[in-house]
């Protein structure tokens, strides 16, 4: 692995330009650089890893920067992949919602989060079922988060645990946003209280993620330029671009700008004393903060003792209001952003000079496997159609 200075580069006879150090420009680097490419990466930030940059915090437990990322998949081809360049700990993620009374309960909601909010005992999946239908209000066509959330769960539940909480995680409300943003979450009948119930593989990096992408970007034919924005006219040098740059700021706008929501974090010491025995509790009242993180328990760490512990809060804003740092891209009812992303990607397949790849290069909310599948299938045709001249 080549480091270079921003401003300092080698040229090598046939090199690619990779635009972003996160997970889809590493997965993208070594796949290239596997298959003889000479790549030089660059990333406007001052480290690897993206958004799933890790470090060690003076307690002795790991802090995701960017708030928590947890691996989890049932792709076993993308945990082939990544089990190249790291070791797995065994973490099921489970989250509880704060209750304007104070109670915690979980979420998703499931049979447990149930009987707490009707005070009543659901003593199976039938009886959730049932209950669940006779609050429900039938809406068609859904088009629209409410639309959903009104048919499944009803009003009720609706206001209690989405409403709020969605205004300030989208700055919409639930009426305007695209159906597809809540169908994420599984409403489960029995009292099943995990996150990602469904997935056959979830862990967490042994090392943490940061020495994952040490590990990926360690190739002789890998070249990385950190603290380096992405410059037109010097991609113009490369062979070819891949870059998971805002398709719309490639564009320079010249259609309209693609919204995102973006976070700011901050990170708190607590005695340790205080320290609950739950990772993350959800925030659904009309607070500014959404979330809180406690990273001691997110992870291994049976050797610590420290004092204090970690926490993270999350507020959530307006990417132009965190230094235009983009996380979420922002999905309406009517998709007229997607309408729009789909002009800007049709402008793209009129160059054969550039690919996008990731949530921002593809405007789409993608978790961390995802990122990896699609990376990987761009790539593997990319390689196909250079083989054949195409």
């Amino acid at each position: 692995m080549l480091w270079a200075a921003s401003g300092e580069r080698s040229y090598y006879l046939h090199d690619i330009l990779v635009v972003g150090a996160g997970l889809a420009g590493a997965v993208c680097a070594r796949e290239l650089a596997d298959a003889g490419f000479d790549v030089h990466v660059i990333d406007k930030r001052t480290h690897i890893g993206g958004n799933c940059f890790d470090y060690m915090h003076d307690s002795g437990v790991r802090i995701h920067k960017y708030g928590p990322h947890l691996f989890h998949t049932s792709n076993m081809k993308v945990v082939d992949w990544l089990s190249r360049f790291t070791e797995w700990t065994p973490y099921e993620h489970r989250v509880v919602a704060r209750l304007p009374d104070q109670r915690l309960v979980p979420l998703p909601i499931n049979l447990d989060t149930i009987s707490a909010v009707f005070n009543t005992s659901m003593d199976s999946p039938g009886a959730v079922a049932s209950l669940l239908a006779s609050k429900a209000v039938r809406r068609d066509p859904v088009m629209s988060a409410e639309d959903h959330l009104y048919s499944t769960i009803g009003p009720e539940l609706t206001n209690l645990f989405f409403r709020p909480y969605s205004l300030k995680m989208w700055g919409m409300d639930l009426s305007n946003m695209s159906a597809a943003v809540v169908r994420r979450l599984e409403i489960r009948m029995d009292q099943d209280d995990r996150y990602f119930p469904n997935d056959r593989f979830q862990a967490l990096p042994k090392e943490g993620y940061t020495r994952m992408f040490e590990r990926i970007l360690d190739h002789d034919r890998i070249q990385i330029t950190l603290g380096e924005a992405f410059c037109r006219s010097r991609s113009e040098q490369y062979d070819f671009c891949f870059t998971s740059m805002p398709i719309d700021e490639y564009y320079e706008f010249s259609l309209g700008e693609l919204p995102y929501r973006s976070i700011k974090f901050l990170v708190e010491d607590v005695p340790a004393s205080e320290a609950p025995n739950y990772a993350v509790v959800n925030y659904t009242d009309s607070s500014d903060y959404t979330r809180e993180t406690w990273w001691h328990m997110i992870g291994s760490y049976p050797a610590w003792k420290s004092e204090t512990t970690p926490r993270t809060i999350e507020f959530p804003c307006d990417y132009k209001d965190n230094d235009f740092e983009r996380y979420y891209p922002v999905k309406t009812s009517d998709n007229r952003y997607d309408a729009l992303y789909r002009c800007y990607a049709e402008y793209a397949t009129q160059s054969d000079h550039i690919a996008f790849i990731g949530r921002c290069g593809t405007y789409r909310y993608l978790d961390m496997h995802q990122v990896v599948n699609q990376t990987l299938g761009l790539v593997a045709k990319w390689l196909d159609r250079i083989s054949h001249g195409r």
